[in-house]
């Protein structure tokens, strides 16, 4: 079974460019819908990354990471198309994933 950053990790590579989902989206898609912290946590042991879309993945009321990340974040939305609003937060449910995915039962055990 693959850890629980592992199913966060294999969710957020296949968030399509100028789309983006909420850590509170990821964690229901993978099962756990009370996770969303954890979830943060997984992006943030991931954003250098190379292979790892971390910057489509937003709070739920579209704002960026805080700190050292936030610029890069915004540069690389902006650069897919993403638009954002006066006050630097993205319009979520227009820019929303929605994957064609089932979500992971909730009763397998959580291991990080």
């Amino acid at each position: 079974m693959k850890s629980f950053y592992d199913q966060v990790y294999d969710i957020v590579k296949t968030i399509p460019s100028g789309k983006v989902t909420t850590y509170g989206d990821i964690a229901k898609f993978i099962g756990r819908p009370r996770a969303a912290r954890f979830v943060g946590y997984a992006m943030s042991a991931s954003c250098e990354t190379d292979d790892l879309p971390w910057h489509r993945v937003t709070f739920s009321d579209g704002r960026l990471w805080d700190g050292q990340w936030a610029q890069v974040q915004h540069d690389l939305l902006s650069a897919e198309g993403v638009g954002f609003t006066k006050d630097g937060k993205i319009d979520v449910e227009k820019y929303r994933w929605h994957p064609d995915i089932m979500p992971v039962p909730a009763d397998l055990p959580l291991k990080f």
